[in-house]
């Protein structure tokens, strides 16, 4: 099976459509797909999301962190959602044919990349963290950049980056980079309307998991008044292992108990399939909700099936070379482990 590492880098920046041009160009610059660009002006954030080869999932973050630390100023940056770096988070997701170990050595590389060539220090979390688990708010949550930047070098419960570079917690116009791996995850936002801040606010805390709401789910309520929206903007970690429509029927209930209207539904980068059936399977009623027959699951063996035959094909045609040139030779079998790095086995599936 062919390994795709997926990334989702948060960039502080929102408002500059050509800053965020020569990102895409300097992350896809590096051979992997950039399939998913999403900017907010009252955020002032970007989301970008990447697929490819581990190695080059890597170095398109770092090229990506070098043009957001060249470009982005902090003490000049003023959205509406937290943060404390220019290249903010860097969540690792291992799609296929890796595991969250290898994801957690791939995150810790990178982090080690950033303080060593970018000079930006990193604190790690989630499945990177040491122990695993950390959540970005233990660190967001001590005043987001400016509040790292001014703590005193010994301010109790503030903490220190994992990979520090240089004295101070963070860079002084770049901040710093949160870094992790993690399972997929779904980052939607809800636009409401009929609710003032403080009953959105109310909303957001009694579905936050930590203050006894929803498992795995991580809210805030915003307000965007470059757009005249509010929003409930949220993560729901572990998505594959959790029902999002379930969660989506909460908030729904939630708002409209208070008085308040769904207005819409914005998705963040890649829309998981568990999503899209839950809600199709209830609004349509379906008598087999079974996500095997999906156009996305289907394909994804499919591609699977021909990259092993084709990788079993090239292994034959190296084998049969009486004298094979070194280069040549090796290339055959580089591409067969590249399309199925499971070597052949005499054993039954």
């Amino acid at each position: 099976m062919i390994p795709v590492l997926e990334a989702v880098p948060n960039v502080s920046s929102g408002r500059d459509p050509r800053l965020l041009e020569r990102m895409v160009e300097a992350a896809a610059g590096t051979g992997v797909d950039v399939v998913d660009v999403t900017s907010d002006p009252d955020h002032d954030r970007s989301v970008l999301t990447i697929l490819g080869g581990p190695e080059a999932v890597v170095e398109a973050c770092l090229r990506l962190g070098e043009e957001a630390a060249r470009s982005i100023d902090l003490g000049k940056q003023d959205g509406v959602h937290p943060r404390v770096g220019a290249l903010d988070v860097v969540p690792f997701v291992p799609l296929q044919g890796l595991s969250m170990a290898r994801a957690v050595v791939l995150s810790r590389d990178f982090a080690l990349r950033m303080v060593e060539e970018l000079g930006i220090p990193v604190f790690l979390y989630a499945e990177s963290s040491v122990p695993p688990g950390r959540g970005l708010a233990e660190i967001r949550g001590h005043g987001g950049f400016e509040g790292l930047r001014d703590a005193p070098d010994a301010a109790r419960g503030v903490p220190l980056p994992d990979f520090p570079a240089g004295s101070g917690r963070v860079h002084p116009t770049a901040g710093a980079t949160c870094v992790g791996a993690r399972p997929l995850l779904l980052a939607w936002n809800v636009d409401v309307s009929g609710l003032e801040m403080t009953t959105l606010r109310s909303v957001a805390r009694r579905l936050r998991e930590r203050d006894g709401g929803l498992e795995g789910l991580r809210t805030l309520a915003l307000e965007l008044p470059r757009q005249g929206r509010r929003q409930i903007s949220m993560n729901l970690e572990d998505v594959r292992n959790r029902d999002p429509f379930a969660a989506f029927r909460a908030i729904e209930e939630m708002v409209e108990e208070k008085g308040g209207r769904i207005e819409g539904t914005e998705i963040i980068g890649l829309r998981p399939d568990e999503l899209l059936l839950a809600a199709g399977a209830e609004r349509l009623s379906l008598l087999d909700p079974d996500p095997s027959p999906m156009v996305s699951s289907r394909l994804a063996e499919h591609v699977s099936r021909r990259c092993r035959h084709l990788a079993s094909k090239l292994r034959d045609m190296a084998s049969r070379c009486e004298a094979p040139l070194d280069e040549p030779y090796h290339r055959l079998l580089d591409l067969a482990d590249e399309l199925d790095p499971s070597p052949p086995s005499d054993e039954p599936e």
